[in-house]
């Protein structure tokens, strides 16, 4: 997979910039506060719809203009794919594939698959289970629409399971209505963790293996998919039946505090190095390098489910790393298609043979060097 033509308007602080890739290698360099990383949202934009940074769509948007367009040319084994994009200060995005409008932002999933990597990925191992959940759904849903669609389709049943239970806290009548959204919940919710287990237990082969090459044989990287309901199998069914008596036993209390306790939007994944939970007790270093050895396997995944390399966005992480973690970082760069971001590209000494495309970025505005 690789991106061919990158095209913005009116996008943060781009009032047109226009762009086409020939490398394996790009990177965009300049000062802090330039725009860099603008531009690799934008391509993380094209592959699942949405923003790193910020969940509001009219953030994006130029400063006084009402409407940011993104446009992706993306080269894969079938063909050409072309993303275009538009988000407006009043209206939802729009999104069309090839010059087709997309009725949804799953039909968006596939066409461009990326790797995010930036230093705020430390989240994924000291933030709150939301990050990990992130983690696990961004990878699983650009590779199995349907995942996407049980995550959009369990948010909205869970929604209408909450707002029930607020009003029956109100109006005990309403008690009886409640088993018709346990049974939607747990069959769109067992199905979610039985992906989700799968995923984890492919990541983990590939993520012990990828661990120990970047730690020399001296730690042992392993994760855990930890579900807020207690189950002995990855049958879809079976884990359907354990949600159910979950849900089922927790009435009382679910309707005490007006929300749903139980269930795979409380769910966690553990992280240790050497039998050490890294989040309480592994140092900076070993969490950065259990983050890297996570976003790596998460490349090797998409390649083993799609039979090509995601795009893979580097944003300002390699001055956070080592010389040797570089250099596995760098090992990928001839088959994957890599965007880099750094203030000062001369002090990557790794890539001086890699023929890389390097872009100037100044106050929104981008020349090759």
């Amino acid at each position: 997979m690789r991106l061919r033509e990158l095209g913005l308007i009116n996008y943060r602080n781009y009032i047109k910039l226009e762009l086409a890739f020939s490398s394996n290698l790009i990177i965009f360099s300049g000062k802090n506060a330039q725009g860099k990383t603008n531009i690799l949202e934008s391509i993380f934009l094209s592959s699942i719809g949405r923003s790193h940074r910020t969940s509001r769509d009219r953030e994006i948007i130029l400063k006084g203009e009402k409407e940011s367009r993104v446009r992706a040319l993306v080269e894969k084994k079938e063909g050409l794919s072309l993303i275009e994009i538009a988000l407006a200060q009043n209206e939802n995005k729009k999104i069309s594939i090839n010059g087709m409008a997309a009725d949804r932002l799953g039909e968006l999933m596939g066409h461009i698959n990326s790797v995010l990597f930036s230093p705020e990925d430390l989240r994924l191992v000291k933030g709150s289970p939301t990050e990990r959940r992130r983690f696990i759904d961004m990878g699983i849903s650009q590779t199995f629409p349907r995942y996407f669609y049980s995550l959009q389709r369990y948010n909205k049943i869970l929604g209408h399971r909450n707002n029930l239970l607020k009003s029956i806290g109100e109006k005990d009548s309403l008690r009886k209505t409640l088993s018709v959204w346990d049974e939607q919940l747990s069959e769109t919710g067992a199905y979610i963790i039985s992906r989700r287990l799968k995923f984890i237990e492919d990541l983990k082969i590939i993520a012990k293996r990828t661990h120990r090459e970047i730690s020399f044989d001296e730690e042992e990287l392993d994760i855990s998919y930890i579900p807020s309901i207690e189950i002995d199998s990855d049958n879809t069914e079976a884990i359907m039946k354990e949600y159910m008596k979950t849900l089922e036993t927790n009435h009382n209390d679910d309707i005490r505090r007006g929300r749903t306790e139980k269930g795979c939007h409380r769910d966690d994944l553990n992280i240790f190095i050497n039998g050490m939970d890294v989040r309480n007790f592994g140092s900076q270093g070993q969490q950065r390098t259990s983050v890297l050895s996570l976003k790596l396997s998460e490349i090797e995944m998409m390649h083993k489910e799609t039979g090509e390399y995601p795009l893979l966005l580097l944003d300002d992480v390699m001055s956070e790393l080592d010389q040797y973690r570089q250099g596995e970082l760098i090992s990928y760069f001839d088959k994957v298609q890599t965007f880099i971001t750094t203030t000062d590209y001369g002090n990557l000494p790794h890539i001086k043979d890699k023929n890389a495309e390097i872009y100037i970025v100044n106050k929104g505005k981008v020349d090759k060097a």
